[in-house]
């Protein structure tokens, strides 16, 4: 059994169902881990799962003055089409995730903010795998210069709140983190 896998099943164990009987690492790079655990599912029967494992991350949603949001548009390649979004990144080694989440904004926007409000956790992967988000709204926002990561090209997008969650609602953006801070920006935002 893997550590990774010992380790959540040890912290799940008084509340999960299933009752682990192998786990073994199936593929592995510096951005995700895959592993198919065996399992007995709660009915007494054998099965498997195939899990995915990326690190945890930001999802920033800055919001200035006038009710403006600023989306990015990038093509992702696992969807294979350019996507409208929040500002999305990796919680680097050593950072928390405020502090990812002030630098992910700046580099991908070229924004920085005064204030963070937390907008909680979303689990995006639930049946397939472990990716959890640290979802943010970025308030009384200034300019700076934009600082991509090497191999990114990001277009910024300033648009009204309004459009944006018509937007989520008409299917225009269907990135999850997206949609989801939109919405919870709106209900604690007032907006």
């Amino acid at each position: 059994m893997s550590i990774s896998a010992q380790n959540y099943m040890s912290e799940n164990n008084d509340k999960n169902p299933f009752k682990l009987l192998e786990s073994r690492e199936i593929y592995k790079n510096p951005w995700i881990t895959v592993r198919e655990d065996r399992v007995v599912r709660p009915g007494g029967k054998e099965g498997i799962f195939g899990i995915m494992s990326v690190g945890d991350g930001v999802s920033i949603l800055p919001i200035d003055d006038n009710g403006n949001v600023y989306l990015t548009k990038e093509y992702r390649y696992g969807v294979g089409r350019h996507e409208i979004e929040v500002c999305n990144g990796a919680i680097d080694k050593g950072e928390t995730p405020i502090q990812a989440a002030h630098r992910e904004l700046g580099e991908e926007c070229g924004l920085q903010a005064q204030e963070m409000i937390d907008a909680g956790l979303m689990d995006m992967m639930g049946t397939v795998g472990k990716l959890t988000m640290n979802g943010f709204i970025a308030r009384n926002l200034t300019h700076i210069e934009q600082n991509l990561d090497e191999g990114e090209v990001i277009e910024v997008q300033k648009i009204s709140f309004e459009k944006a969650r018509d937007m989520v609602m008409d299917g225009q953006i269907t990135q999850a983190t997206t949609a989801i801070l939109i919405l919870k920006a709106g209900r604690l935002l007032g907006i």
